[in-house]
């Protein structure tokens, strides 16, 4: 699943609320011999625990709305493919979360409306697109060698260029634990497997062919693909096309954007914080702070 721009349960939480709960009604919501409980009471107590984050959450949200569309069609297709991937587990996922087909349908176009914020202008090429496609339509079979540094790597390396025993060099350098004594094999993946990096390369590599070294967060790699085949029954490209070119636009964007793009939405939007005690709620995006310059 695509992963949420901000945290989801808060976010979930409050657009469910939202929709049921009208500001400023003193009507009574809750009744027991202890005492009742009225909406301005449950609205002063959201307000003292998530009023600010409530109230970022619900501006964002309003002010990409009017000025992206999310059609219904869009968060369906979304909601449909999640609830495809976590299979028997979605039950339980919602209910883990709080969540019903409805709450979780307004964090989806939430996040949908965030992603058309982020990656607009980006461009996405058909070329491109059927990269990205071919891909998802291949898996590998590699292996790999794992190290803290370069210049392990780098001399790793010049012995395999040498003629040294690949499995052999994996099993007795390697730190990824868990291929090493498997001769550093790590079986077969596709797409969204490995980290990016790791990915990259690993899909521009001829059979046999021996990388140069790949930094990533884990290290540096030497990886080496023994095997490809074709994914059974991938979809059309056309079925896929408008998803595959929304995830490379992601991949694309520069996710500290988002904020400025929202905090320019909201003052054009002329936002103006009624409660006193929420007058600061938006200071964090409309006015961030500047990192200050380290001293010596």
């Amino acid at each position: 699943m695509k992963k949420s721009f901000l945290t989801f349960t808060l976010a979930a939480s409050v657009l469910a609320l939202s929709a049921c709960s009208d500001s400023g009604d003193d009507k009574t919501i809750v009744t027991s011999d202890a005492g009742d409980i009225t909406k301005d009471e449950l609205y002063e107590e959201m307000k003292t625990s998530i009023g600010e984050q409530a109230v970022q959450i619900l501006l964002i949200e309003k002010v990409l709305a009017e000025n992206f569309e999310v059609t219904d069609k869009e968060v369906t297709a979304e909601y449909d493919s999640n609830k495809e991937e976590l299979g028997e587990s979605f039950d339980q996922f919602l209910t883990q979360n709080n969540q019903t087909e409805e709450s979780y349908k307004k964090v989806i176009r939430l996040n949908l409306l965030q992603e058309k914020a982020l990656t607009e202008g980006i461009e996405v090429t058909d070329k491109e697109i059927q990269t990205q496609y071919d891909r998802q339509g291949t898996e590998l079979n590699a292996r790999h060698i794992l190290v803290a540094d370069e210049e392990t790597a780098n001399s790793l390396k010049k012995q395999l260029d040498e003629g040294a025993d690949f499995a052999k060099l994996a099993k007795e350098n390697s730190t990824d634990t868990g291929s090493a004594e498997n001769g550093g094999n790590v079986d077969w993946f596709g797409p969204g497997a490995m980290v990016p990096e790791f990915e990259k390369v690993a899909y521009e590599l001829e059979i046999d062919e021996i990388s140069e070294p790949v930094a990533s967060e884990f290290g540096f790699h030497i990886i080496q693909v023994l095997e490809t085949r074709k994914v059974e029954d991938q979809p059309a490209l056309e079925d896929q096309k408008d998803k595959i070119r929304s995830d490379l636009a992601i991949a694309k964007a520069d996710q500290s954007t988002l904020l400025p793009k929202v905090a320019e939405l909201m003052k054009d939007a002329n936002v103006e914080i009624q409660d006193e005690d929420l007058k600061g709620a938006l200071d964090d995006i409309l006015n961030p702070q500047t990192p200050a310059a380290p001293t010596e």
